[in-house]
């Protein structure tokens, strides 16, 4: 039983799966679409609300170096995710990766987790982005009913309209083309890195350098209900994490780790780009390096505009200039947030989509949503179906709890990615790789060090609820995809054959 539980599906295959008529994704992505994908997906509410919070109680100024330190660890998992996405240029990112070299529960499981990630994110950010239309709307006279609002209306019924018919608006684009939805990330990602630099240029020139004195804090224990709570790290080395001091450094880079969610949903689109060996290493490390420099940036900014100790938690930036007498930046901002917020979306759920595509093609999941559209040569069945469920989601539920489950999800992904990067290379050293790795196996081991000291940062409530689905996720498995998945099916085709060969008794 085990051998099937862990039988690994072949590069070679995987590829050959995506040349089927019926099961093709049309490549029209180039190096330049990726690299937007990652920034567009990347600078989202993470830049615009969590530089005030982590400054107010983890970091101090020091904040900029919280996010050098996440941006690092990124940087060893986007070096994993750069070898596979290059070597095996197919649908499904993590799960994909995770069934050329750990084999298929573990893929199973990776791809069970993505889902999970990919829909909460698309939520999330969805019910934000409709707070900061909400927020315009008010300062332009125009209300949203409050059962409209996502809040209990007088009959106590809620229903975010908004958040539902972005995610709706999202899964129309996505089913007609990538490349449509390609054009309109390039452009809401003109916009959002305009706002940004617009942050960084004009807030220059209201930087005090008193605000940046001290730049990192003396260290205090982390008081009850703020910072992170992390039960999980005292219990295993017996310390607790501080805020400010150097330990309240890294302590925030679990925190604005958030910020950075994103460039892994580059690799999902491997099998639609032109060139992947060439250009998926390109757009997945581009797209991290830009956003890492511009989140820097920012912080230094912001925390030498106004002390750290008056920075807002909600809206750091637009209170910041608020601050300093210029509220027509705060406006700009809140709009740069509510334009961008788009993209983000589009290409969570453009990810989850891609990862249940794969894994429906492989049988684990029906292959009815394997099918792509004829014309639009897209998979416009779990678009659909995946899109109508996070409207749903969105609409009714806040999700405030949920959100950092994924956080933990992503986590997971790059451990299972890491690992699987030094497997492959031993059990596959024959195969052609365009991006190589550097240092193998000592980038993957810190890759895997620094992640899982992420995700020991995380709340024992987030790790109690990630448990709960990957139960119900390998429940799944044994109940209908071990059963139907395509590759036992041809290993047992092939087991059948050698017994009894066409034309002949087996001997």
């Amino acid at each position: 039983m085990s051998n099937t539980l862990f039988r690994t599906k072949k590069v070679e295959q995987s590829i050959l799966d995506t040349e089927e008529p019926e099961h093709a994704l049309k490549k029209t992505l180039s190096a330049l679409d990726l690299t937007v994908f990652g920034v567009g997906v990347i600078i989202g509410t993470g830049i615009f609300v969590l530089t005030g919070k982590v400054a107010k109680e983890n970091a101090g100024p020091g904040v900029s170096l919280a996010f050098v330190a996440a941006g690092v660890a990124c940087a060893l998992a986007a070096l994993c995710y750069a070898e596979f996405a290059s070597t095996v240029p197919v649908a499904g990112s993590a799960y994909t990766f995770s069934y050329a070299s750990l084999g298929e529960l573990p893929a199973w499981i990776i791809g069970w987790d993505l889902v999970l990630e990919f829909a909460l994110g698309t939520a999330v950010v969805a019910v934000g982005w409709s707070g900061y239309v909400r927020s315009l709307m008010d300062n332009a006279g125009w209300h949203m009913p409050e059962s409209l609002s996502g809040r209990d209306g007088a009959h106590g019924f809620g229903f975010d309209i908004l958040a539902a018919a972005l995610v709706l608006v999202l899964t129309a684009i996505l089913v007609v083309g990538v490349k449509l939805s390609a054009r309109i990330t390039t452009l809401v990602v003109a916009i959002k890195v305009t706002v940004v630099l617009i942050v960084i240029i004009a807030g220059a020139f209201f930087i005090e350098g008193k605000n940046y004195d001290p730049f990192i804090p003396p260290a205090q224990a982390v008081e009850a209900g703020s910072g992170i709570k992390s039960p999980l790290i005292q219990l295993m080395f017996g310390w607790a994490p501080t805020n400010f001091g150097v330990m309240g450094i890294f302590t925030a880079a679990s925190v604005v780790f958030f910020a950075f969610i994103g460039f892994d949903v580059v690799a999902t689109a491997a099998e639609e780009t032109k060139n992947p060996q060439r250009d998926m290493p390109r757009g997945i490390l581009g797209s991290l390096v830009i956003c890492t420099t511009l989140y820097v940036l920012v912080s230094i900014v912001v925390t030498g505009m106004q002390n750290y100790k008056k920075l807002s938690v909600d809206a750091p930036l637009a209170d910041a200039f608020k601050a300093t007498g210029h509220p027509w930046y705060a406006g700009v901002i809140s709009f740069g947030a509510a334009v961008g917020l788009t993209t983000v979306c589009m290409i969570l759920l453009l990810g989850q989509t891609r990862v249940f595509f794969a894994m429906s093609r492989d049988g684990l999941l029906p292959r009815f949503f394997s099918r792509v559209h004829p014309r639009f040569r897209t998979p416009h069945r779990p678009t659909i179906l995946l899109g109508v469920i996070i409207a749903i989601l969105a609409g009714f539920t806040s999700l405030s709890e949920l959100a950092e489950l994924v956080n933990i999800g992503t986590l997971f992904a790059f451990i299972v990615v890491a690992v699987g990067v030094v497997i492959l290379r031993r059990t596959r050293p024959d195969l052609p790789r365009a991006f190589r790795t550097p240092l193998v196996p000592w980038v993957p081991i810190l890759s895997v060090l620094a992640t899982l000291w992420l995700m020991l940062n995380l709340p024992a409530e987030t790790w109690l609820r990630f448990a709960i689905w990957m139960v119900i996720g390998i429940v799944v498995y044994f109940l209908y995809g071990r059963s139907h998945s395509r590759l036992g099916r041809h290993e047992e085709t092939t087991l059948g054959e050698i017994r009894n060969p066409p034309g002949g008794t087996a001997g």
